[in-house]
């Protein structure tokens, strides 16, 4: 895990643990584990997992907006001697028109995919700090960086998961924690709704696999850049986005038709 040392044995809690992208994380890691914490609301997931990984592996399954759950996992960490890697990878998505939008679900997203990893990350600071060198790493999407049609909550979090990172990241550049932010493109999970699974469909949009992005999540733990896009085409348009918001702007518009059908009213 440390990029000054590879040989030093990981010890890690990865949060949305039951969910396709990190059930494929957690398994990555468990080759170089000393143990794992895997969180999730879903318990049966997480011991089938639990199971599947082998005697190194413990479960916390909880809501992570509750702060009972964020207790259990400081406390089992610290039991277990303290941790070098928090992986934020929880998440839940909405796709839906804005202005019909449930305001639960919108106080939800931002919630489970900013509020929570900003607290956890908060929580066990001091154990990161004491095990430095050390590393948090948030898992967002290009959607913090492209604002979509349907997406304009989901978006929201993700950005600031982003800005929340890089900021940190600097706060703690003298202390031997490290911020990091990994970001995938579409993946076949969970968390896709039946409308979002039809709409990549009829944009032809690719798709990965949950162990494709955790080979790349491999390569981005062992590495050295704070932030890495997957895919060559989806990060060139996040720059152009940053750039020239103009050019998005038509290339989405001309989907509006497609994104309106599949959108729930």
């Amino acid at each position: 895990m440390n990029r000054t040392d590879p040989t030093r044995a990981i010890r890690a809690i990865v949060t949305g643990s039951a969910g396709g992208i990190g059930s494929a994380i957690a398994r990555g890691l468990a080759a170089h584990a000393q143990w794992l914490i895997l969180v999730g609301r879903n318990e049966d997931a997480l011991r089938a997992l639990q199971r599947s990984l082998g005697a190194n592996t413990h479960v916390v399954a909880g809501d992570l907006t509750q702060a009972a759950t964020l207790d259990a996992i400081v406390q089992l960490a610290r039991s277990l001697g303290g941790l070098n890697l928090l992986v934020n990878n929880a998440g839940v998505c909405d796709f839906h028109a804005f202005e019909t939008q449930d305001p639960v679900a919108i106080r939800s997203l931002v919630d489970t995919n900013l509020v929570a990893p900003m607290l956890l990350s908060r929580a066990v600071l001091p154990l990161l700090q004491a095990a430095a060198p050390s590393q948090i790493i948030n898992v967002g999407s290009l959607f913090g960086f492209i604002g979509y049609p349907g997406f304009s909550a989901y978006g929201a979090s993700k950005a600031g998961l982003r800005a929340f990172t890089q900021a940190l990241r600097r706060e703690l550049a003298d202390t031997g924690v490290d911020a990091r932010h990994f970001v995938p493109r579409a993946t076949r999970t969970g968390i896709n709704s039946e409308r979002v699974v039809a709409l990549n469909r009829d944009l032809r949009t690719v798709e990965d696999s949950p162990e494709m992005v955790a080979s790349q999540f491999q390569h981005f733990l062992a590495g050295r850049h704070w932030e890495t896009k997957i895919g060559a085409k989806e990060t060139f348009f996040a720059f152009v986005n940053s750039l020239l918001p103009a050019m998005p702007d038509r290339a989405i518009r001309a989907q509006l038709p497609v994104i309106r059908k599949h959108m729930p009213k």
